[in-house]
């Protein structure tokens, strides 16, 4: 898809949001076009048609919002769960009817049987050890042939690095988060954490166009 088709696209989904107020409708327009991870995602369909998709961590759900305003094929379902009752709330009057959205802690959540699971830019607002825990059980809902999507900052990137920890420590505090501090680990590290539950991982730079040291993560 073409940088003016997927813009469009954007517009679409943002669109949706207008029930929700300006500040709903122009945050989601905004992140989709200025962060890569959404036409990545889109235009490499690493969401397989029908897909049953589980977005853990979703904020304002805006993959819900693309696939609701692009028709993604093939009967898929998604359930995005978030600890923010603020952006969830923001999301329903835009997807209630294609989407289920839940207000939980992905720590606990369920975790329904799944085709794909999304973690972007989440595990490192949580502990080493609940990150292990979280992952084991994504593993385990994954079906055969699933595919889990996840975004993490590079640890070992420098300065790209120390600005991603501070944008996101800035942006959860603008949010009337209690995060003190965040987890990340260096990205080989993470890569053997994934391969040790059976998954085979495919690594891509995700940070164009911005100062940030994220990189997106494929296992299937």
């Amino acid at each position: 898809m073409s940088a003016a088709s997927f813009r469009a696209l954007a517009r679409e989904a943002a669109a949706l949001y207008a029930a929700s107020g300006r500040y709903a409708r122009h945050f989601a327009f905004g992140k989709l076009t200025r962060d890569p991870v959404f036409r990545h995602v889109w235009d490499d369909q690493l969401i397989p048609h029908g897909a049953r998709i589980l977005d853990l961590g979703c904020g304002q759900a805006l993959v819900g919002a693309l696939l609701t305003a692009g028709g993604h094929p093939g009967g898929w379902t998604y359930r995005g769960v978030d600890a923010s009752r603020r952006d969830i709330e923001r999301a329903r009057p835009a997807l209630r009817a294609r989407c289920e959205l839940v207000v939980d802690d992905i720590r606990t959540a369920p975790m329904p049987s799944s085709d794909a699971v999304l973690l972007i830019d989440v595990l490192h607002y949580i502990d080493p050890p609940a990150q292990a825990e979280l992952l084991r059980r994504v593993r385990e809902a994954l079906v055969p042939g699933g595919v889990l999507i996840l975004r993490v900052a590079d640890a070992t990137a420098g300065l790209r690095f120390r600005i991603t920890e501070a944008a996101d420590l800035a942006a959860t505090r603008l949010r009337g988060s209690r995060v003190k501090r965040l987890h990340s680990v260096p990205l080989a590290e993470r890569r053997r954490q994934l391969e040790s539950l059976g998954f085979t991982v495919e690594e891509r730079p995700m940070s164009e166009g911005t100062p940030f040291a994220n990189v997106l993560l494929s296992a299937r």
